[in-house]
């Protein structure tokens, strides 16, 4: 655990993804040619329609639902913390499956949503807009707002701004990863759940052997939403082991 965290960076520059498109547009001819072919593209992907519909702030909710769909992350009652959270599309998702915030009968869960953007209040969660995860007072703050309690999951969607340097980004997306992860570590409960976004590179092999030092399980998941130029990939760790006192 020592010797993980003083390897860690925290990262800067935390960014989230692009929202929805808010209306369709009718003349593209003016436009530079790569925000064109961007907003083409965002017209052919049946999943920007797809959320619009279903209201979810960004098309990357359908990432986590799947994601939840195959593993039954989420349920009920759970505490969790999205890191990297504008939008808000996949703290959408984590308030309907947890039943946070809502009067609906049954276990209640708690959704704290941070990222260093603004962004708009989500209700069922508590939000901490343009507060940067990797700074330890953005940290601090979360763990004052847990009040001692743990957390059942961990989600981290963060990524740098691209580069466009394959492995400049790659390497920049890690440490994000890693700031994430020895976050989790520090408020999750034994037999908790981690996910995490990352960009496939040269440290990707080395990431997964150092989830598996302190989770019971860990996949590479590579969900249908995910654009196929895309080099991004999930890591779903669970069963937490815990961390050793002594």
């Amino acid at each position: 655990m020592n010797s993980l965290c003083r390897n860690v960076s925290l990262a800067r520059n935390l960014h989230t993804g692009g929202t929805l498109l808010k209306e369709i547009p009718r003349n593209l001819k003016n436009k530079k040619h790569s925000s064109q072919l961007w907003l083409e593209r965002q017209l052919r992907d049946p999943y920007v329609e797809k959320a619009r519909q279903e209201k979810y702030r960004c098309r990357s909710a359908f990432k986590l639902l799947e994601i939840n769909e195959r593993f039954k992350i989420l349920s009920p009652g759970l505490t969790v913390v999205d890191c990297g959270a504008a939008p808000g599309s996949w703290t959408q998702v984590a308030i309907n499956l947890t039943n946070a915030g809502s009067k609906k009968e049954g276990p209640v869960g708690r959704v704290y949503a941070v990222d260093k953007l603004p962004f708009y209040p989500v209700e069922g969660a508590t939000v901490l807009g343009n507060m940067d995860f990797t700074n330890i007072k953005t940290q601090e703050t979360l763990s004052k707002l847990l009040q001692g309690d743990k957390v059942d999951v961990v989600l981290s969607d963060m990524a740098p701004n691209a580069s466009g340097v394959r492995e400049i980004d790659h390497d920049n997306i890690m440490l994000l990863a890693y700031a994430a992860l020895r976050f989790a570590l520090q408020i999750s409960k034994v037999q908790s759940t981690f996910v995490v976004k990352i960009w496939d590179g040269g440290k990707t092999q080395q990431f997964e052997q150092n989830l598996l030092k302190f989770y019971s399980s860990v996949r590479a998941i590579r969900p249908d939403a995910t654009r196929d130029e895309s080099t991004e990939t999930f890591f779903l760790a669970r069963g937490f082991k815990g961390l050793k006192t002594s």
